[in-house]
């Protein structure tokens, strides 16, 4: 399945005054300001920015209109969480000792003693996603899509930009929020409506879900624009501070009701834009898989057909494919799409493995609450007759976001020699979780979601414990070919070598 994106938020801090003196910024709809500190933005609401509490709790975009649950309701979702992880999970202790999580659930019980709304007892309770250790466990609101669409329907705006967050706070643009290019992109932001950007990062960091700090600011800058909104409410404008050769430069941005990119993924645009095949010089090509799930999975198996039938026309020798934006899916989309192309000897997806017995799940002997350790030994045969077949080099791209599904196919193609993999690596674990369940707080409404599996990969071998490319490569956030064109300067190298050995 998809990764569940967990969607944390964070408090506001004072503003003050802004000077009226401003400039045009050429080529943007920006005004610089040229003097005075950031104020509050238009259309924010005074809890919002009243700054961080004592407690470090946060009031949300529209706390005005919300209700508030009791400290009776809240401490019920709490305990009710409690129970469905250790319903369902097959090792709560997995990755986070029981005395750990213990010592944090009483750390969040505590903090659950007054009335709240469901945006300050979200803040709360996501404090334990980090603590999980695991993209695919974690607390967060429902529908964060539909809350969006419906948001910029009734003519909301959103953040302007799609940002770069680093574990250390650091806040760069990288493009329009569309995905289009921005003439700040590359530009470190360092303030946003008079709260300092390694602020807002650091606090959302703190609520993210996911195993290590690198996967954790990479899944944050791919909805740092709904975080801000859910945070801040949905201001006209944006008063920001960027660095700048001269100095500081303020900034006022208005808001957009520009799609996220992220949003856009529907229909036939939305279709091309997750899905892409390019030939390039020297008898390469890159083959871009941004998910493993779509509606229709014969109009996917139809795109692999005709990039691979491109190929073999074309004679490449080079294939690149790119899962570095890959949060995962349907296993079956990349064992019919893709492994019937490049596979040379049989494989499996996975090996041993355990899982918690779940409604719905037994077999065999099994029963609802058993814990089952076994091993997965069912092997597929590759089909070496198939026309399409490529038999040059194959390089898998993974990156800052490649997970669940996208890691299990990279195990599988590492594992099996079917390609190299490629990239920076460190981010995610390669045992990962799976079989998740979605379930909904009776109280507050939010979504907790469960593992009820955990599988190692195909030979076995726990270590590394995180994705480890064969061939290690800088990977720029602000352009995907960075990384595409130094490979490839590699592969020439090496070819180049090789033949002047002979």
């Amino acid at each position: 399945m998809l990764l569940p994106l967990g969607l944390p938020m964070l408090a506001a801090a004072d503003s003050t005054s802004l000077e009226k003196n401003r400039l045009q910024t050429p080529g943007t709809n920006a005004v610089v300001l040229q003097a005075g500190a950031l104020s509050r933005p238009e259309g924010g609401n005074a809890s919002t920015a009243a700054g961080l509490t004592g407690s470090g709790l946060i009031t949300g975009p529209s706390a005005d209109n919300e209700p508030e649950f009791s400290a009776q309701d809240l401490q019920a979702d709490l305990r009710f969480m409690r129970d469905e992880i250790d319903r369902i999970h097959p090792d709560p202790g997995l990755f986070a000792s029981r005395e750990t999580l213990r010592k944090a659930y009483e750390q969040v019980a505590a903090q659950l003693q007054k009335p709240m709304t469901r945006d300050q007892a979200w803040v709360v309770l996501a404090k334990l996603n980090p603590l999980f250790a695991d993209a695919h466990m974690l607390v967060a609101p429902r529908k964060w899509t539909a809350l969006t669409r419906t948001h910029l329907e009734a003519g909301g705006v959103l953040f302007p930009y799609e940002v770069q967050v680093g574990i250390d706070g650091d806040m760069i643009i990288r493009a329009e929020l569309d995905g289009s290019t921005s003439p700040l992109t590359g530009t470190r932001i360092e303030q946003i409506n008079g709260v300092p950007a390694a602020r807002v990062a650091q606090e959302l960091l703190s609520l993210m879900g996911g195993e290590t700090p690198g996967l954790r600011a990479n899944l944050l800058s791919r909805r740092m624009w709904f975080y801000y909104w859910r945070v801040f409410g949905a201001p006209r404008q944006f008063d920001l501070v960027v660095t700048n050769p001269d100095g500081p430069k303020h900034i006022r941005m208005a808001g957009t009701s520009k799609i996220p990119t992220s949003l856009d993924i529907e229909g036939a645009s939305g279709f091309k834009k997750t899905f892409q095949f390019e030939l390039l010089p020297g008898k390469a090509a890159l083959l871009t898989i941004n998910q493993f799930q779509w509606p229709d999975q014969q109009a996917f198996n139809a795109f692999t057909k005709d990039a691979f039938t491109r190929i073999r026309d074309a004679k490449v020798t080079t294939l690149m494919i790119d899962v570095r934006e890959n949060t995962g899916g349907n296993d079956d989309m990349w064992k019919a799409g893709l492994l019937p192309y490049i596979a040379d000897k049989s494989f499996r997806n996975g090996s041993s493995y355990v899982k918690k017995v779940i409604e719905g799940r037994a077999r065999g002997a099994e029963k609802v609450g058993d814990i089952v350790h076994g091993f997965g030994d069912t092997w597929v045969e590759p089909d070496l007759s198939n026309p399409l077949h490529f038999s040059g080099k194959t390089y898998v791209l993974v990156g800052r976001i490649t997970y669940s599904s996208a890691v299990l196919f990279s195990n599988v193609v590492q594992d099996f020699g079917f390609a190299q993999l490629v990239g920076a690596g460190g981010y995610a674990r390669a045992r990962q979780t799976g079989g998740v369940r979605n379930i909904t707080l009776p109280n507050t409404g939010l979504e907790l979601t469960i593992p009820f599996f955990v599988l190692d990969r195909p030979s076995g071998s726990r270590e590394p414990a995180l994705v480890h490319p064969d061939i290690v490569l800088p990977d720029s956030p602000f352009d995907r070919m960075v990384i595409v064109k130094a490979l490839l300067e590699q592969v020439r190298n090496a070819s180049a070598f090789a033949s002047g050995a002979h």
